[in-house]
């Protein structure tokens, strides 16, 4: 006989959404709930993998920066020692004709050959002329791209790279999701820096951010998981959902256990959840998003990733020690090394990011070879480099693609879901890049359960910009049960 277990709240998936959501119902000591996902740790897409060797490689390059102090209060009293985190500057930069031009691009072009710097700077003020006197806004993200930054700047870069990044032309990208992802240069600084030979300071939410000293991004989530209870916790491959029947409110495991619950809260890519519900009418809607499969930066058509992360910067412990003696594997220009006797350190690592779509596809037997050879025609390392551990993980749902289409989409599905008492919430669960960073993550989960227990506003799924032009300005964590949202001073939703 098959155990049947009965909760008021269910939570399915342990990512960033799905701890969020039962942080705050453990939190507030409310309706009873459970947690379940099909890996045995937690983190999901902010989870954190090991090789054989002892690099450690995050789901993605992932950092820690914040906009709101609940998240970070959470994040605190799960690793509260201050030898717990590494705060960084972010260094970035763009490899382009042999330069590396300080991040963002479109702010440093005093750093181009005189030639693109005068093709920038004319397409630039063209675009800062004709911006002036617009009356509509831009359709897609190309024409934000050009009326922003100039075809000069637009074709040199921003339409290189984020087909890179994204695997979908900028022309079927809309430009509502932007906020504070895209720098928009300002005219007067790049003639100004032009001029003086001056570079552009740091730019960006994340130009400083933590890191956790051990175990990566997935040592947070792992952290954060065992500040709830073990009896709430459902984890590993039995634990796998394969079928939601939303009629009844039950949701059945790959090992036979069905949980019967009130609300559903569900962090699964939502076109998944359509499949598992069997709902045709869903599915059909799903079909319409798009997403891709995945701090330097990399336009050019040298290499086949759009990001390099020197990882081991990040922390010393994303890499063996020093003593730890490893035998090389191949020299970097694919040559056999000398000895392939084992020999201590030290070592560095690196992070490598490649987009794929079905426009872009990637050839997944080859992409080993080509992304070496990227980082040798690019000079991030030598044909001498003796290369000990290599790695390579093709994650299905990497970005969720802000598409034309996408909110349309969305108007439709995410009230079709919650009239039959499911929240589909995260990073894949909303579709919602302008709010799939890890403390966006978080907080989609909790502001979901403050709507189910007190019909609390869900701020960051309603109301990105609002969450994305503030810091730090909202609510802090708590130990009794107010749960009501408020907004930071000076602050307000019209």
């Amino acid at each position: 006989m098959t155990p049947q277990i009965n909760v008021d709240v269910l939570v399915i998936g342990a990512g960033p959404t799905g701890l969020g959501a039962a942080k705050r119902l453990h939190q507030i000591n409310g309706p009873s709930w459970l947690i379940v996902d099909s890996n045995e740790k937690p983190g999901g897409l902010a989870s954190t993998d090991v090789t054989p060797e002892g690099f450690l490689y995050d789901v993605g390059g992932h950092v820690i920066f914040s906009h709101y102090k609940y998240f970070d209060d959470c994040l605190d009293e799960a690793l509260p020692n201050k030898e717990d985190w590494y705060h960084h500057q972010r260094i970035s930069y763009v490899r382009y004709k042999g330069l590396w031009v300080p991040y963002p691009f479109q702010n440093n072009i005093s750093m181009l050959p005189k030639e693109d710097q005068v093709h920038c700077i004319d397409a630039l003020i063209d675009a800062a002329m004709e911006c002036r006197t617009a009356t509509t806004k831009p359709a897609n993200f190309d024409e934000w791209i050009l009326r922003m930054t100039g075809k000069g700047i637009a074709d040199i870069f921003m339409r290189p790279y984020n087909w890179k990044v994204w695997a979908v032309p900028t022309t079927m990208m809309q430009c509502d999701w932007l906020g504070e992802r895209v720098a928009a240069p300002d005219v007067k600084s790049v003639v100004r820096n032009v001029l003086l030979g001056k570079v552009a300071g740091g730019w960006g939410p994340n130009a400083t951010f933590r890191f956790p000293a051990r175990s990566g991004t997935g040592g947070i989530w792992n952290a954060v998981a065992a500040t709830l209870p073990d009896e709430m916790k459902l984890f590993g491959e039995g634990s796998t959902v394969v079928k939601v029947d939303a009629g009844l409110k039950l949701v059945t495991l790959k090992d036979g256990t069905t949980i019967q619950y009130k609300r559903l809260i569900s962090t699964m890519a939502v076109d998944n959840l359509a499949g598992v519900m069997e709902d045709g009418a869903l599915v059909a809607l799903t079909e319409q998003l798009f997403y891709s499969s995945t701090h330097l930066y990399f336009p050019e058509d040298d290499c086949p990733f759009y990001r390099a992360t020197i990882f081991s910067n990040y922390s010393p412990y994303n890499q063996p020690s020093a003593d730890i003696e490893l035998p090389t594997m191949f020299l970097a220009n694919g040559s056999k090394p000398s000895s392939t006797d084992a020999k201590p350190g030290p070592y560095w690592s690196i992070m490598l990011e490649v987009s794929e779509s079905s426009m872009k596809p990637v050839d997944h037997d080859t992409l080993l070879e080509k992304s070496i050879q990227g980082l040798l025609n690019t000079d991030v390392i030598q044909p001498e480099d003796e290369i000990v551990s290599t790695y390579h993980r093709r994650f299905g749902h990497g970005y969720p693609t802000p598409t034309i289409e996408r909110d349309g989409v969305l108007d439709q599905l995410l009230p079709k879901l919650r009239s039959m008492d499911i929240y589909s919430r995260g990073r894949f669960g909303s579709w919602k890049y302008e709010v799939g960073n890890q403390d966006h993550s978080f907080m989609l989960g909790v502001e979901a359960v403050d709507n189910i227990v007190s019909g609390g506003i869900e701020l960051t799924l309603n109301y990105p910009n609002v969450v994305n032009n503030r810091r730090n300005g909202e609510r802090r964590l708590n130990q009794d049960n107010d749960i009501t949202p408020r907004l930071g001073a000076g602050n307000r939703l019209n």
